[in-house]
């Protein structure tokens, strides 16, 4: 069928695309790029998957594939020494205490607030007393609650 050359050279996938776009262009037409005598011809059948094949096997076939690559990245990594490491885990060190203290320093805030506030307006949940409690009144008999 076809040679290891052209499966070497092509993926299973790009030779069917490319067979299946040449026997379409074929089916429609388009002139048969190799010189096939009668019996030649007879031989395929007329069949155009058949010519494609053949004229794919004789390399005749203007037909190029493009293969997406990956990007190359244009970025050039710099490999740190071991002492530019130790001064950058350093600063993330001191930055992430300064965070923590600020951050301590906004919640005694907060609490202090919270303190004053209760000071001011007294306590903030008060004693239940039995009096405070609305007394249930009974319905007379013969009379229904709505």
């Amino acid at each position: 069928m076809i040679s290891e050359k052209i499966e070497n050279k092509f993926t299973k996938y790009e030779i069917a695309r490319i067979l299946g776009a040449r026997s379409l262009q074929l089916a429609m037409d388009a002139p048969v790029l190799l010189k096939l005598t009668k019996e030649e011809e007879e031989e395929l059948n007329y069949d155009t998957l058949r010519i494609a094949e053949r004229e794919l096997e004789e390399g005749v076939l203007p037909i190029t594939v493009k293969r997406p690559l990956p990007k190359k990245s244009e970025k050039v990594v710099k490999k740190l020494s071991e002492k530019e490491i130790r001064e950058k885990l350093e600063k993330q060190a001191e930055e992430e205490k300064k965070e923590e203290k600020v951050e301590d320093k906004e919640v005694e805030v907060e609490e202090e607030k919270e303190e004053k506030e209760i000071s001011e307006e007294g306590e903030i949940m008060e004693i239940a007393n039995p009096e405070d409690e609305a007394v249930e009144e009974e319905v007379p008999e013969g009379e229904e609650e709505l």
